[in-house]
């Protein structure tokens, strides 16, 4: 059992590795392309969806309105 689970591996490896080389390839645009395929593919990852949970029942609207009113007062600053 052993020596498929390291088989299983080294396939796993080689398919990642083939990927990765592909990815270098790729131009800008397509890099894009991918990272969307990938979103839709992948779907929304767990902090995604507890960031989108807390957005809906309301649980950031005061950072929001705290942010909004730094923003307007010029208290923030360029990344």
């Amino acid at each position: 059992m052993d020596e498929n689970f390291e088989w299983v591996q080294q396939m796993s490896g080689k398919r990642v590795e083939e990927i990765e080389r592909v990815i270098g390839t790729l131009t800008q645009e397509e890099l894009e392309e991918l990272r969307l395929w990938l979103d839709e593919y992948a779907g929304p990852r767990p902090i995604d969806r507890r960031i989108e949970g807390d957005l809906a029942a309301g649980g950031l609207d005061g950072a929001v309105q705290n942010a909004q009113e730094d923003e307007k007062r010029g208290r923030l600053r360029p990344l």
